[in-house]
């Protein structure tokens, strides 16, 4: 008998454990749920509130009262030209600029593991100074280093022979200056990339490189046969998060083009957002663009974890 109510009180306890164990993540996640919840759900909630309500400087300031508009914010978005094109432009930038990132940081991460120890500190030191840089002071510098006059890169590129680079204005023309800004956001966002690819790199049994270049295929080749698929969690990170970063770039456009560009030419939507809500006091529609920005951004992230879980990749 006491070895029956042993066996059948045993897995009672277990389950009573067992339900008490699964509260323990969650308590463990409360005091950063609650930080999340008060700095990011709270002003989601005030957002969206705010892009359904007709709120201008009038309604701001009290002299008339706030009315309920419902979708005429986002029918009046949707309906303007220049929000399509600001749209078209914001989406082609920042996936030039993820494309360019990767590039560059996944390339330094491997050529990190290719040099010796001081000049890997030094190329180290350097991308951390660069991702270190506020964006303010980044832009200023890099305005400065192409500047038509007192910039030492128009003067280096007329000294190479480069004709047409002399007193060349940078931010004056739509293309020139959206390179500039991209050249300027990929010098900042690859640090990030770089270190964090070189940490996933060095978790790679080194077995498994050997035996690929032991098999004779060439750098490229271990590097798509071998280390990116090893690496796709941690691709999937960094992609991820520079696909969030550069489609809300505003401090590189607004200091470097002065505000978005002659006419409005180098607007992107966190820049277009600012000059409607603040510029134009037009804070309904500046908030309804807001929410289409995250709409935007939750979708691409859903979809891209979506074909990953489709290849079988755990999330």
């Amino acid at each position: 008998m006491s070895r029956r109510g042993t066996a059948i009180s045993a897995p009672s306890a277990t389950v009573r454990g067992g339900g008490r164990g699964s509260w323990t993540p969650w308590l463990y996640l409360a005091p950063a749920l609650a930080v999340v919840g008060t700095l990011l759900l709270y002003p989601v909630h005030q957002l969206g509130l705010i892009s359904f309500l007709e709120y201008t400087q009038a309604q701001v300031s009290g002299g008339e009262p706030t009315a309920f508009r419902g979708l005429a914010n986002y029918r009046e978005i949707l309906g303007d030209e220049q929000f399509r094109q600001v749209l078209l432009a914001t989406v082609v930038f920042a996936a030039v600029c993820v494309v360019a990132t990767l590039a560059v940081g996944c390339a330094l991460a491997v050529l990190l593991t290719r040099i010796r120890a001081l000049p890997r500190l030094a190329l180290m030191l350097a991308a951390l100074g660069a991702w270190a840089t506020p964006a303010v002071t980044g832009s200023t510098v890099w305005v400065f280093l192409f500047d038509p006059d007192f910039g030492p890169a128009d003067k280096v590129l007329t000294g190479l022979g480069l004709g047409g680079f002399e007193g060349y204005s940078w931010t004056y023309g739509r293309y020139s200056a959206f390179a500039l800004v991209l050249a300027e956001v990929v010098w900042c966002s690859f640090p990030f990339v770089m270190v964090t690819v070189y940490a996933g790199i060095k978790a790679i049994p080194g077995e498994v490189l050997e035996a690929a270049a032991l098999d004779g295929a060439s750098q490229w080749r271990i590097w798509r046969d071998v280390m990116a698929p090893m690496l796709r969690p941690v691709l999937t990170v960094v992609t991820l998060q520079s696909v969030i970063w550069d489609f809300k770039v505003f401090t590189q456009i607004y200091v470097m083009t002065n505000g978005g560009g002659t006419a409005g030419q180098n607007l992107t939507l966190n820049v277009y957002a600012y000059q409607k809500a603040f510029a134009s006091s037009q804070y309904s529609l500046g908030s309804a663009i807001g929410v289409v920005m995250l709409l935007v951004l939750l979708a691409v992230t859903l979809v891209h974890l979506r074909l990953l879980r489709r290849q079988g990749e755990e999330i």
